[in-house]
């Protein structure tokens, strides 16, 4: 099991086994507490049991594929560069601002970031809020898609 949460809405943190991982939207840095400091940038590495694959968009923005419990959680804000979202491939969970990688990806879930109003009516769905959102198993996901506002 692990948590998503965001504790303001340039944050997205991911909780596994007692260690939170922070993905910062805005300076896109990964922050877990690590020795080496912030992660900034693309590349490939894993905290504790999180496999994180960090990919390069043409923007120079940066944009994330966690794996966690067989579960993809793909972070991307507002970022909709179609040729990156096709790298992303399959997000189960997925965070952002952006209708258009909504329905590119198809997520079972929706953590809405920036402008929620816009998303909903533009999806016909309604949101529901969470403090968190806690994931067992990709099983455990909805079958149908679900926004979830974290506050």
């Amino acid at each position: 099991m692990f948590e998503i949460e965001s504790k303001n809405p340039d944050e997205i943190v991911i909780t596994t086994r007692g260690r939170a991982i922070t993905f910062n939207l805005t300076d896109e840095t990964v922050a877990a507490d690590l020795e080496v400091g912030k992660i900034v940038g693309p590349g490939e590495f894993e905290i504790e049991n999180a496999a994180i694959r960090g990919i390069a968009t043409d923007n120079k923005k940066t944009i994330y594929d966690v794996v966690v419990n067989n579960v993809h959680v793909g972070i991307i804000g507002d970022n909709e560069e179609a040729a990156k979202l096709d790298e992303l491939g399959v997000a189960d969970v997925l965070c952002t601002s952006s209708v258009r990688a909504v329905r590119e990806i198809e997520p079972k879930v929706v953590i809405a970031t920036g402008n929620i109003d816009g998303m909903v009516t533009e999806l016909k769905l309604t949101a529901r809020t969470e403090k968190k959102l806690k994931v067992k198993s990709v099983d455990t996901l909805p079958k149908a898609l679900e926004v979830v506002v974290l506050t």
